[in-house]
């Protein structure tokens, strides 16, 4: 489909063009196309098109379309991860970026130590940070990242690549920039104490401030909407005529 193609390459052309604002390299920063809306023929469409990292919310909308595509596809789980899906979260997913607290830390550990898993690397995540702790968003909190981080490292099983967050949505452009600075600024701080590698991924940015999340760091950019526009809203089908009264029988 032409149209998946082109929005692909719209959005590219975007994150080039902040890249080069931002005096970055565009190929340091990785485009994560966001299935939500998409159907299974777009998301073919993007592939055929070259797109190769795709993300999803929920766990059960990832494994519907992880069978539709080669694989070679990447898989990203974006969305809270509840402790009964860790171990199909596993199965599925190349990069978990939600990994918010101890409770999912260790039910991650205990599924990892289990034999058949035992022997393999550890598996990479992202730590969610929660910026705006009065959104109500998941994450855990400045104060707890490092503390979170330590824990994760002292466990083994897991590696952190890096850090995600999600912007408050609506907020106008300077706030936007510096909740991404922010989580930025927390990572800097992290790699310093060495709990993160020397270049962390920082995931950040939707496809209504992605630009600006790549202008503050991004290395990874959730983008839905901007790929797959949502299908148009289905109208309810007309109600059918009323029936007509029903005869009187003849008089006798």
């Amino acid at each position: 489909m032409e149209g998946v193609a082109c929005r692909l390459g719209e959005v590219h052309s975007r994150i080039s063009a902040a890249a080069a604002r931002a005096g970055r390299d565009p190929s340091s920063i990785h485009l994560i196309a966001v299935a939500k809306t998409a159907t299974p023929t777009t998301l073919r469409a993007a592939w055929g098109a070259g797109q190769r990292d795709f993300g999803h919310n929920r766990v059960q909308a990832l494994a519907h379309h992880h069978a539709l595509l080669p694989p070679e596809a990447r898989w990203h789980l974006i969305g809270p991860l509840q402790r009964n899906k860790a171990r199909r979260a596993l199965e599925l997913a190349d990069l978990i970026h939600t990994v918010a607290g101890e409770p999912l830390v260790a039910r991650l550990e205990r599924l990892l130590a289990e034999p058949e898993d035992r022997l393999r690397p550890p598996r990479p995540v992202l730590v969610q940070v929660n910026l705006t702790p009065e959104d109500g968003r998941a994450g855990c909190r400045r104060e707890e990242l490092e503390p979170l981080l330590e824990r994760i490292r002292a466990g083994g099983r897991l590696e952190v690549r890096g850090l995600m967050t999600l912007a408050p949505a609506g907020a106008p452009a300077a706030r936007l920039r510096r909740h991404f600075a922010g989580l930025r600024e927390l990572a800097e701080r992290a790699v310093q104490a060495g709990l993160l590698p020397e270049r962390p991924e920082l995931s950040m940015g939707m496809s209504d401030d992605f630009e600006i999340a790549v202008e503050e760091g991004a290395t990874l950019v959730r983008v839905g909407r901007a790929i797959f526009p949502p299908a148009p809203a289905l109208h309810d089908p007309p109600h059918p005529p009323p029936s007509p009264p029903p005869v009187p029988p003849p008089a006798p």
